[in-house]
């Protein structure tokens, strides 16, 4: 169910900020922005594939995939309202420690909300598994 911008802006903003902090690094930071009771699933073929329960689990798994990172970014090229979730579409570029040449991707995430904070934070390798998961509609669909 397509839901309109205007009933979801402060949580397509809280999406935004989440992915600020964590091009910072500042994972507590982003962290905040999450339920305590917070779920974190990370699909099969993913290389942190799992679900984390609560904000210890997710701090450590985030904190531990952002610090593989040498430099580089994840940003929301954008976001999509449906019912209490927010699809966001995803460009990651980044170079891991190590190594020489740089990750270039786009996927999408699902953040649902309640009562303003994340509940859920759902990584999907193909957007349009993230919007058939949320309900929603491609962007440019009518």
């Amino acid at each position: 169910m397509q839901v309109p911008v205007l009933a979801m802006a402060a949580e397509m903003e809280t999406a935004r900020k989440i992915y600020v902090e964590i091009n910072r690094n500042d994972i507590p930071a982003a962290l905040a922005f999450f339920d305590p009771e917070a779920v974190r699933v990370e699909p099969a073929g993913f290389p942190s594939a799992g679900t984390y329960r609560g904000h210890a689990a997710i701090l450590a798994h985030i904190s531990a995939g952002r610090g593989t990172w040498a430099e580089g970014t994840c940003e929301p090229e954008q976001l999509i309202a449906a019912g209490d979730k927010v699809v966001v579409f995803l460009h990651v570029h980044v170079r891991l420690h190590g190594h020489t040449d740089w990750i270039d991707g786009r996927f999408a995430d699902v953040c649902t909300f309640r009562d303003g904070k994340v509940i859920e934070f759902r990584t999907f390798g193909e957007r349009q598994d993230a919007l058939d998961w949320a309900g929603a509609k491609a962007p440019d669909a009518a």
